[in-house]
Formats: structure tokens, sequence, C-alpha cells
């Protein structure tokens, strides 16, 4: 059996963005179901990759992203969820996790076959993520009350489509590691 990995979408984040409003309310229900999954899986030895928009800050690296999203009016959403000094991170500047990062050959390098994608946003990110995991055959799990979405009806959709098109596994994040 393969190795699982706890995978966070975009967690590390200023919200100063078009969009950041109508995320604000579900990102703040998912940081407490994020935050237990992280020590869930930390206490497990299940790794933990953090990948992460760039947001356009192409001489930023994943230190400098963290401090900023520290320094923000928001930092409550990122202290809960900082990175250990175990923590993987992948800086990525589309929506996919795999696009055009070195994600696949990191999982590969680890034995990962299977991830649990958590973060934000369930209707871009992680829907796109979870296609992509798809296609390269690595076995899914969304952990439905660890995703924050922009438009509930779009992330409802996209987590029917994550399951029945992508065969992934939808459940409650009670059911991870339990």
């Amino acid at each position: 059996m393969s190795k699982t990995a706890l995978v966070v979408i975009d967690m590390i984040n200023t919200y100063d963005h078009k969009d950041a409003e109508l995320l604000l309310p579900s990102a703040e229900r998912v940081v407490p179901v994020v935050t237990r999954l992280l020590a869930r899986a930390r206490d497990r030895d299940v790794p933990v990759i953090y990948v992460n928009d760039n947001f356009g800050e192409w001489r930023s690296h994943h230190g400098e992203m963290l401090d900023r999203a520290l320094a923000g009016p928001h930092a409550g959403l990122v202290e809960p969820l900082r990175p250990d000094d175990a923590s993987l991170f992948v800086v990525k500047a589309r929506h996919s996790i795999f696009f055009e990062t070195p994600l696949t050959y990191l999982l590969q390098q680890q034995g990962i076959g299977q991830l649990v994608l958590a973060g934000q946003v369930t209707e871009q990110c992680v829907l796109y993520s979870a296609l992509d995991a798809h296609i390269r055959h690595f076995e899914v799990i969304v952990p439905r009350d660890a995703v924050a979405h922009i438009h509930r009806d779009l992330a409802d959709a996209a987590l029917r489509m994550m399951e029945r098109n992508m065969g992934a596994r939808v459940c409650d994040s009670a059911e991870l590691w339990e």
C-alpha cells in the first residue's frame, strides 16, 4: 500500500484578492478543521505538503509568503496552519497543484500514492488539483469540511464531480486518521 500525504492548498494567504470577502466566511469555518487534520497527520507521521499560490510574487519563497500572510489583517487564519519544520512546501502559479510544479516528482520520490486534499478553493484549485491527481493515478480523498469555497453551489457540484468523475473519496475529516 502506498503512503498517504496531506496536501494543504493555498491556505497561506493574505486574503487580498478579488473574491476574498466571499471566501473568508468559509475559510474561517475550515481553519479549525484543517488545524485538527494537521495535528492528526503529524501525530501519525503522515507527510504534510503545503502547495501554495505565489499570487504573482515571482521573487518570493515560502518563508516570505508566510511572513506576508502573518503580517496581514487575516493572520489569525494563517497562524494555526503554520508549516512546521517537517512540512514540505511547493509554490504554484496556477490553479492546479501539479501545473508546472515539481509535485509529481516529489510524491513519487516519497512513495506517496494517496492524497488528502484540504484548503481552498473547492470549486477552483481543489477541483483542478483533484482532476490532475486523478489523471496521474493518485488516489484522492477530499474531506468536505476541510475545503473552503467562494460559492456554495459550485463547491457542492465540484465535490460531486470529484466523487463521481474522478473516483475521489469525499468524506468528513473525522473519518481520517481516527
